[in-house]
């Protein structure tokens, strides 16, 4: 019996927000079974892998059925036969077959269930946990968990702005250790908030459904909580915040509607800089809507030195030229739509860049050297990424950073990188290795500043794997 799939079936069951969402499960021929489910945030951005929806009365028009039906109809005939340890394969075929840019026609949430059931359907054959079977020998480490404290913006009927208050207790040495100070915190902020009036039950992701009268008074309140349970606020436990700031801006500003204020972007970058400043906040993600390039950098310019300033790796038109849009990025699998690069490209070893500080020339360069490092996902559908800060600017400026050891690494595409020999001379004093990219041509690493030994590293992988530029 072999590792072919068999069969690939799927079903409507309901996420835990209680909504309709999709389940795949595929069967290989050697009998391993594995099983997914799409997941679905409750906020989004427009380059997001869209879920494919029912509309009307039913569910609210949440229903999945189309999704589920395009499973069966086009899905499983297409990878039945393959060899579900080829997930590149899977994943290519998957997005050949959807034919758009954003998984819309097929349904992001089909695609993805089916994607990663393939995945655990790969690992139950080799009968190891998947993230064993995803780590492939190597030695890997749990992250320590940020959870939530309060609910707001879209996990709680908009009580407050801010869509998650979390805490972060990042000495505290073990998985289990972080998971009781959280506790500790979590009942103490309870307690807070039932003295003074405003407890109205859980959101939708377990966090305490506040009625606040201001965003800072949530952080007020969530301070206090950490010292009433006995906790040093800045020393043991921090703040982090998912501003998601994509639901509160438009085309003509931002509003903070609990505290009934208008904010251009320069504004929207001083109150989330000013909340770092009061507050215990070593955490801010999405502080600026999806396209607001100056607001995201300002941000990370002012604080993105001691604060993990956190985006979606996806600012596909910025070609960065108002500096660092983020010091780190969070890849979610229901996102991306499949688990691998569409092209089928090989992976860089993270090992190899681990711990380097890296410069952009521009977010599609950042989003597709992400794709490309191997397992980023080998501890769940997100991870934050934080390795040094992040220099970014246009192809001159990421390769002047190198240069001058303000970054290890630059990432440049082609055409820039051409640009960057004939107009920057620290250019012709770096090590060159490539893969190939998302658009035509061949994206670089240039690495600078890096040991000899790595950059040999990083060459013979690149000659292994056929990302070696030649010529």
């Amino acid at each position: 019996m072999t590792n072919r799939i068999a069969t690939v079936l799927a079903r409507q069951l309901w996420d835990s927000r209680g909504r309709p969402t999709v389940e795949a499960e595929v069967r290989l021929e050697n009998g391993a079974i594995g099983r997914a489910i799409a997941p679905a945030g409750a906020s989004r951005g427009a380059h997001e892998a869209i879920d494919l929806r029912d509309g009307g009365d039913s569910f609210g028009g949440m229903g999945v059925a189309k999704a589920v039906a395009n499973v069966a109809a086009e899905i499983a005939p297409a990878l039945a036969g393959m060899d579900a340890r080829d997930q590149a394969a899977i994943d290519r075929t998957l997005v050949a077959l959807d034919g758009t840019p954003n998984k819309a026609r097929l349904g992001g949430n089909a695609v993805v269930a089916v994607s990663m059931a393939v995945l655990h359907a790969a690992a139950a054959a080799e009968r190891a946990p998947l993230w064993r079977y995803l780590a492939g020998g190597r030695k890997v480490r749990v992250p320590l968990p940020e959870i939530q404290i309060f609910g707001g913006g879209a996990h709680a009927g908009r009580r407050t702005d801010i869509q998650d208050f979390m805490v972060m207790a990042p000495r505290a040495g073990s998985f289990r250790r972080a998971l009781e100070i959280t506790d500790d915190v979590y009942r103490a902020a309870g307690k807070l908030m039932e003295a003074l009036g405003p407890l109205s039950g859980v959101a939708d992701e377990g966090g305490w459904w506040p009625n606040f009268s201001s965003n800072e008074q949530a952080l007020d309140t969530l301070t206090r909580a950490i010292e009433r349970a006995g906790h040093r606020p800045g020393e043991d436990v921090f703040i982090s915040l998912d501003i998601a700031a994509n639901e509160l801006g438009d085309a003509s500003g931002y509003r903070l509607a609990l505290d009934d204020r208008k904010l251009d972007g320069a504004a929207m970058a001083e109150e989330a800089i000013g909340w770092t400043k009061r507050y215990p906040i070593l955490s801010i993600e999405d502080p600026a809507s999806q396209d607001d390039f100056a607001t995201m950098a300002a941000v990370t310019r002012a604080v993105g030195d001691h604060v993990q300033v956190i985006g979606q790796p996806d600012y596909s038109g910025c070609e960065g030229g108002e500096g660092a849009l983020y010091s780190s990025a969070v890849v979610m699998r229901g996102q991306e739509g499949v688990r691998t690069p569409a092209d089928g490209r090989p992976l860089i070893p993270v090992d190899l860049l681990r711990g380097k500080r890296f410069a952009f020339n521009s977010t599609d360069s950042m989003s597709g050297f992400l794709a490309l490092t191997e397992d980023l996902e080998d501890m769940g559908e997100g991870l934050s990424l934080f390795s040094g800060r992040i220099v970014s600017g246009g192809h001159r400026a990421s390769v002047r950073a190198v240069a001058e050891r303000r970054a290890d690494v630059a990432a440049v595409d082609c055409r820039s990188w051409a640009m960057a020999r004939r107009h920057e001379p620290a250019a012709k004093e770096l090590a060159v290795v490539g893969w190939t990219g998302r658009r035509k041509g061949l994206p670089y690493i240039c690495a600078g500043n890096m040991p000899p030994q790595t950059v040999a590293a990083l060459r013979e992988a690149a000659t292994e794997t056929g990302m070696l530029a030649r010529g």
